[in-house]
């Protein structure tokens, strides 16, 4: 059976790379089909299915004992392991993050869409009583936690259609955060076993977050509260719990009031941006020497402030100075999209226009094999980029701004098809 299935989904994906080739020549209405059929299983998956099945039970059979070991009792554990199931997609939309795949510009023109901030604002007028005495306590301000609602799920219209419990019983037993979801499986259990939340029959986020907010289980454990004074706390349908737990996350993980998360800055001709990056913080005092005017061209403000120059798509895109806020924003969520993304909706929400700079032309984000094509030459010609993982982090970005330095080009960090090009050369001239 399962080599039957395998030959046939072998000629499947075959034709689908025929039509993907002759695209050019296709009505683009055709292509999202040819991309549901190269989506589809591999002739592996299917043949593998079985023994993945056995390796999830066993799996299920670790998270059980452990939670166990955790202090939750073995009747609230056996239920909810009852309806578990596996969920391949899951795995999937872990390996697909936007953050990872879409291009800045890409990314926030999708979330910080004329009708979020339209809705936004409205959201703000209608629910300002109650953002104002949760501002009070804890010093967050209305448009941040609107932003944050509107960005995770779109002011609550939308908290996800997946399972909680599979999820995480899928994350906790993939390969690559299983530590991470396991713990967040536990915590979801204790959730269920106090009776705040019924989480066994929630659905949330294929990533396992829930309510208006979406907070992780062990988020929810450690910092939401019962702001309407029910007792219990119900990020689903209670919104001055969800608005007080958000706040109150921010408000521990040290939230300065009263300071905003960063703004839009333009950059001088002739600018060292080495010096751009979250591990170079300066004053707005020795930015604004350096050059930075704020994005309307006006000088920065005089301040003692610190902060650190962003370029999320290099030298030609928008520019941006972020202070601690904007770190704290992003112990929500670690993307630096994300939360430059909620800092944006928040300005706009608050009355502000969109960014000054304009889109650039270069929007083609590379694909992981590219990025992946570019660590793998970075690390042949001397420039240490890590792991060749195909995922942009710190130690790529750092090569890739040190061979751009010694090439004479903007030292932004940034990778293009246009530096994929330059390796390659410098690759085959050093093989001469």
């Amino acid at each position: 059976m399962y080599a039957k299935a395998s030959e046939l989904l072998k000629n499947i994906r075959l034709q689908a790379l025929l039509i993907i080739l002759k695209a050019r020549k296709l009505s683009v209405c055709f292509l999202p089909f040819a991309a549901f059929l190269l989506a589809l299983p591999s002739p592996n998956a299917v043949a593998d299915n079985a023994g993945s099945m056995k390796q999830f039970q066993k799996c299920l059979s670790r998270l059980e004992n452990t939670a166990i070991e955790s202090g939750v009792s073995s009747q609230t554990v056996k239920s909810a392991l009852e309806s578990i199931q596996w969920l391949e997609d899951v795995i999937r939309a872990d390996r697909s993050q936007p953050e990872f795949h879409l291009t800045f510009w890409h990314y926030l023109e999708s979330r910080v869409t004329d009708a979020r901030v339209e809705r936004g604002r409205e959201m703000y007028h209608a629910h300002y009583n109650l953002l104002h005495k949760i501002y009070l306590r804890y010093g967050v301000p209305p448009h941040y936690l609107v932003a944050l609602w509107g960005m995770e799920t779109n002011y609550g219209s939308n908290f996800g259609s997946v399972p909680l419990m599979s999820a995480l019983a899928t994350l906790a037993c993939g390969r690559r955060r299983s530590n991470m979801f396991t713990r967040e499986f536990i915590s979801a259990l204790l959730i269920q076993e106090n009776g705040a939340m019924d989480l066994a029959r929630s659905k949330g986020s294929w990533a396992g977050a829930i309510g208006h907010m979406q907070f992780l289980p062990s988020t929810c454990l450690k910092h939401a509260v019962d702001s309407d004074k029910d007792g219990r706390i119900d990020l689903f349908g209670s919104l001055p719990d969800a608005f007080a737990s958000a706040a109150n996350y921010f408000h521990r993980s040290g939230w300065k009031k009263g300071k905003r998360w960063g703004r839009e800055v333009l950059i001088p001709l002739n600018f060292n941006y080495v010096l751009a990056g979250l591990g170079t913080n300066k004053s707005v005092n020795e930015w604004r020497a350096l050059g930075l005017v704020d994005a309307s061209g006006e000088p920065l403000p005089e301040s003692d402030i610190e902060g650190s120059l962003l370029l999320p798509m290099g030298h030609n895109g928008p520019a941006f100075l972020v202070y601690r806020n904007f770190h704290i924003i992003r112990k929500w969520n670690a993307s630096i999209s994300f939360a430059l993304a909620v800092g944006h909706l928040a300005d706009r929400i608050a009355g502000m226009d969109g960014l000054t700079t304009k889109c650039p032309d270069h929007l083609r984000p590379l694909s992981t094999a590219e990025v992946r094509e570019i660590q793998e030459w970075l690390n042949r010609l001397g420039y240490e980029s890590g792991e060749v993982d195909g995922l942009v982090g710190r130690r790529t970005r750092a090569a890739a701004r040190a061979f751009q330095a010694e090439a004479g080009l903007p030292a932004d960090g940034y990778l293009t098809h246009e530096l994929m090009e330059m390796l390659q050369h410098a690759e085959r001239n050093r093989a001469f």
